[in-house]
């Protein structure tokens, strides 16, 4: 048996790695969950949450992944049979559209090729082809973790704007809160959708969605049966009504950890740390890319995320190898490819609690797996990454 010593770097696209502080604000005895310490705890988080989305509007909190925010966003202002518009930008704006096929809704896909943003002209060309107004909401992914694509939301937004279309605009932030700005009131986007594992550095457990008042207008109606994620009942006065039942104590206890964490920080400054420790990532990965057998999947370098870059790996080489080989010989964690990238890509997850140490660490593990996988691959990436950290590339 081989035994590692130190700690493991987790690099996937989450979970992320949870703070000291907040393992040990939830390493604690259970509480009454009716009593007036906890309903501070839990009215604070629900409040300060709403600056970390940018918005005056309710944020509301359950025990789920990202996929149960997705549910909720759909259930909430959506009735059966209603049509919905969703820009492809990966496996993640995919699988949120198969989910709103399975709750009724009639999904409408703008094709895409998994290395490109969204493209707003082309929304906008469908909205003003839609004169009878029957697409009542556009999903959009703000950064897919699969592909690593990041988009414009205020460029979609405008694009609607000028179709005139009354459409609602929920837009997954789940892999961008907190490492990408997202301004949800200055955007006009309806609904956001968020989770805890990634920027929040949180366990998996948490879902998100923060609404605006169209949406909420646009929830009075709704037809679509919600009784666990219905907003109406979580808006209640009554503490129960908040999580539908018990409260995830725990992972409420550590929410208000890393709340407190990312306003000691600074929104804009922590989105100032993933975007260095992003462009050093992507320094190293341009220069491995130079011998011609790697590529980034996110063609434009603009588009390409503050969180997570997805590397595509040679025609008959399975990726899952580069991640293998990190994970059993250096104890590094790498996301792998999925959807139609499986077995194609590997992935650097650079977001939530990490630094400068964290990310070269990878970085020398990872050109080290490509060396022993016998991938070409152009030398001194980790050089790279150096130099930008320490401004010597300026």
């Amino acid at each position: 048996m081989t035994v590692k010593r130190g700690r493991n770097f987790l690099l996937t696209p989450g979970p992320t790695p949870i703070p000291e502080r907040v393992l040990n604000a939830m390493h604690r005895q259970p509480v009454d969950f009716a009593g007036p310490a906890f309903l501070e705890t839990a009215r604070s988080c629900l409040e300060d949450l709403r600056p970390i989305f940018k918005t005056a509007g309710p944020v509301f909190l359950y025990t789920s992944s990202g996929h149960g925010a997705w549910e909720a966003a759909l259930s909430n202002a959506l009735s059966p049979g209603d049509r919905i518009l969703v820009p492809e930008t990966g496996n993640f704006s995919a699988a949120w559209k198969d989910m709103a096929e399975a709750l009724g809704l009639l999904a409408e896909d703008l094709p895409g090729d998994w290395r490109h943003a969204i493209d707003p002209a082309q929304v906008e060309a469908r909205l003003t082809e839609d004169r009878g107004q029957e697409i009542k909401a556009v999903l959009a992914v703000h950064t897919d973790t699969a592909t690593s694509v990041t988009s414009d939301i205020p460029a979609l937004r405008a694009a609607m704007d000028r179709a005139g279309h009354p459409a609602l605009l929920m837009v997954d932030t789940v892999a961008s809160l907190v490492t990408t700005d997202f301004c949800m009131d200055e955007w006009q986007v309806d609904v956001a959708v968020g989770a805890s594992q990634k920027g929040l550095m949180l366990p998996p457990g948490l879902g998100f969605t923060a609404a605006s008042e169209k949406a909420l207008a646009a929830g009075q109606t709704a037809t679509m049966p919600r009784r666990y994620w219905d907003w109406r009942e979580r808006t209640s006065e009554h503490h129960y009504k908040w999580f539908c039942g018990t409260a995830p104590e725990h992972l409420v206890f550590g929410l208000r950890e890393a709340i407190d964490m990312v306003l000691e920080e600074g929104l804009e400054a922590a989105f100032a740390r993933h975007a260095r420790l992003a462009e050093a990532v992507r320094r190293a990965v341009a220069v491995w890319c130079e011998a011609g057998a790697l590529a980034f999947n996110a063609l434009v370098p603009e588009q390409r995320a503050q969180s997570v870059t997805t590397i595509l790996t040679p025609e008959g080489f399975d990726g899952d190898k580069v991640r293998t080989t990190c994970r059993e010989r250096f104890d590094v964690a790498l996301g792998g490819g999925l959807g139609r990238l499986q077995g194609r890509a590997f992935r650097i997850g650079h977001m939530g609690d990490i630094n400068e140490p964290m990310i070269l660490g990878a970085l020398a593990s990872v050109e080290a797996a490509l060396e022993i996988c016998g991938l070409p691959h152009g030398k001194g990436g980790v050089t790279a990454a150096i130099a930008h950290l320490a401004g010597q590339d300026a």
